[in-house]
């Protein structure tokens, strides 16, 4: 049985992720008290439901200090749930509350952000332990959905889906990144005249960025390095992976990076997405 646990931050699109599920096939159940956890498992597996996704979130109030504990039995039973935590930017997560015109559930007589940092303690322990980090900040409804598709399509093989976002240091490293590659050892594009107004998506930046020494070096060992790891986050049950390829503005060098090792990473067989995040930005 596919058992996903979705949780995260209130106000960062659970509802859309959860509704995305139960379009894939899965049986949604939202908001379950998380001790029922092993005997909706019981249930589902008696009942033939090979896809099962729980949303659990602090609406439950004290009862989620108990999702530490039911995972603890549920993985006793050789069962190993992908933990999928939707992040979002405080003042988004403001937005979001203030548009819908409905509290935080955590914020009592205080602001929405008192709500939101006794909500960042308390889900912060399974934040670390997600096998799926979204930062939603910057995604639309339909990017939301179309990320939650990409992970889990029915009738894929296991093994590991990577997504490669180039981004500007400028602008900060994203938050959902596993692994953070700095290419400002490289030469800036930025400082030739004719590639200035260019992007690593265009040819001849691309190639000026990859011609500099160490550029290929860094693509044969990062690559090889992902590679080498896939097997093993398979085994420990972590399908998916976050390489965020930085540069100054995220415009040239992370953005040729980001396009290289993408392409090697789907030669050898990782399923990869490319998202260039600070691309235009500037």
């Amino acid at each position: 049985m596919e058992i996903v646990l979705l949780t995260g931050m209130s106000g960062a699109g659970r509802s859309t992720a959860a509704r995305a599920l139960e379009d894939l096939g899965f049986f949604v159940t939202d908001n379950l008290p998380p001790q029922l956890l092993p005997d909706v498992l019981r249930i589902a597996r008696d009942e033939g439901i090979d896809r099962l996704a729980v949303v659990v979130d602090v609406r439950g109030g004290r009862l989620f200090d108990q999702l530490p504990p039911a995972l603890d039995r549920v993985r006793a039973q050789g069962e190993r749930p992908t933990i999928v935590f939707l992040e979002a930017r405080d003042d988004v997560l403001v937005r979001r509350f203030e548009s819908s015109r409905r509290p935080h559930p955590l914020q009592a007589s205080g602001r929405v952000l008192d709500g939101l940092a006794r909500e960042r303690d308390i889900v912060a322990p399974l934040r670390g332990d997600a096998d799926l980090l979204l930062d939603t900040s910057d995604l639309t409804l339909h990017d939301l959905r179309r990320a939650i598709e990409r992970a889990f399509e029915a009738d894929m093989p296991a093994r590991l889906k990577a997504t490669v976002v180039s981004f500007g240091f400028k602008y900060g490293i994203p938050v959902d990144a596993d692994h953070v590659a700095d290419m400002r050892f490289l030469p800036n594009p930025f400082w030739v005249p004719e590639l200035r107004a260019l992007s690593g998506l265009d040819e001849a930046c691309n190639e000026y960025v990859v011609s500099r020494p160490g550029a290929v070096e860094f693509l044969d060992d990062y690559s090889a390095m992902i590679q080498r790891i896939a097997d093993g986050y398979l085994v420990e049950g972590k399908r998916f992976v976050t390489i965020a390829i930085g540069c100054t503005g995220g415009r040239h060098r992370s953005v040729a990076i980001a396009e290289h090792l993408s392409a090697r990473l789907v030669k050898a067989g990782v399923e990869t997405t490319v998202i260039h995040r600070d691309l235009g930005r500037e």
